[in-house]
């Protein structure tokens, strides 16, 4: 299954009506946060795709032009906090940053994001004995604490992740958070044990195989691609 991943930045490839006739093989679009709603929902509106996503600590209620207020994107699914099944693979959702300010949006403290994957926990267990494992894609905003995360405290990753990671072993934990444009680090792709962690800020294609055991193999910048 072929997925466009976004995060972060309105990209002006993807902003664009000809969006559909340049990503044609896109069955699934994934949203790591920090996008403005209308964005999400150009992008199913066009692309006639499912839209499975997360928040980022920027997220919050907005107004359209008309003055209604929204909670959540148009025609998108939230998988905060969530297990689901879509096309051969479980994914799950934990968005969010660390907390570093008091300004609206999903920020939380080390000790909320750990209570916050324990509650995801007894739909990762019901998954391993229907399905044989916990999940295939864990969904976040803000990186694993040591990996592709930034110096300052607002750019810092979670240790939650590490020990999800850890007892869980998705095939793939997908980001955002750290734009290319701060410099922090120009590695995308990251092995942790026998999860491939990647940053997806702005955008990626992505086509992962709905194969039990499936890795990660190697994939090419900007574009990846894995088989099993």
């Amino acid at each position: 299954m072929q997925f466009l991943t976004v995060s972060d930045e309105v990209v002006p490839l993807i902003y664009n009506l000809n969006v559909k006739q340049r990503f044609t093989d896109v069955q699934t679009v994934l949203g790591c946060g920090d996008l403005p709603f209308y964005y999400l929902e150009f992008i199913v509106t066009l692309m006639q795709v499912p839209c499975l996503y997360v928040l980022g600590n920027h997220d919050g209620a907005e107004q359209t032009d008309s003055g209604e207020a929204l909670g959540e994107p148009r025609g998108c699914l939230s998988i905060e906090g969530r297990s689901v099944l879509h096309g051969g693979l479980i994914l799950a959702g934990l968005g969010g940053s660390v907390r570093y300010n008091n300004d609206a949006g999903a920020q939380f403290t080390e000790t909320e994001m750990l209570f916050r994957m324990w509650r995801l926990t007894p739909r990762l267990l019901l998954n391993r004995y229907r399905y044989g494992r916990y999940l295939d894609v864990l969904l976040t905003h803000a990186p694993p604490l040591g990996i592709h995360n930034g110096p300052d405290r607002a750019h810092r990753g979670f240790r939650t992740f590490l020990t999800f990671m850890d007892r869980f072993k998705p095939r793939y934990l997908i980001h955002g958070h750290i734009h290319r444009s701060y410099g922090f680090s120009m590695v995308t792709e990251t092995h942790y044990q026998q999860t491939l962690v990647i940053n997806t800020a702005g955008y990626r294609l992505l086509s992962i195989a709905a194969t039990l055991g499936a890795h990660p193999a190697s994939s090419s910048e900007g574009e990846a691609s894995w088989s099993s």
